[in-house]
């Protein structure tokens, strides 16, 4: 199952680029043997363009049959062994594609949000996108590393 993350922005070589680099790399070799992967990023430069503009660079890439996490501070948030379930269960059912979709400074327009399948949240801080992203794809990583009993999660 292929999962990708939409971001507005560029993320510029620095510490939060080089942490997203890093999970992802280790998704992708933790994932593979499980029926999870490639993760990969698509930026969208908005630059000068509001949130209807930015959500609909996003919102153009989404196939039919997506499924579609909007991040946003009204969504749930979920344990991490809830999330690596979650991820799982819709490669258990087939689904072809998770995009993850982290919006600009205004987030997404109620219309984007509507079409979530689900919106999840870091909690109830807003935080910069661009540390959202490196959150994000340790996220995935920490998920595919609890459904294959990895030590790097050592939670309850």
């Amino acid at each position: 199952m292929k999962l990708i993350i939409g971001a507005v922005g560029r993320i510029k070589p620095g510490p939060e680029a080089s942490m997203v680099d890093d999970y992802m790399k280790r998704f992708d070799g933790a994932g593979r043997s499980i029926g999870l992967g490639p993760l990969t990023v698509e930026e969208f430069d908005a630059r000068g363009k509001g949130q209807v503009e930015e959500s609909a660079l996003l919102a153009g890439r989404i196939a039919a049959d997506d499924q579609v996490v909007i991040l946003d501070e009204r969504g749930k948030s979920y344990p991490s062994k809830d999330f690596s379930n979650l991820i799982c269960g819709w490669r258990d059912d087939g689904v072809r594609c998770v995009r993850f979709l982290i919006g600009g400074a205004d987030g997404h327009t109620s219309e984007l949000r509507k079409r979530a399948n689900i919106m999840i949240s870091f909690g109830n801080a807003t935080w910069p996108h661009m540390m959202v992203r490196a959150m994000l794809a340790e996220q995935l990583y920490r998920a595919a590393a609890i459904a294959t009993n990895h030590p790097y999660h050592r939670g309850n």
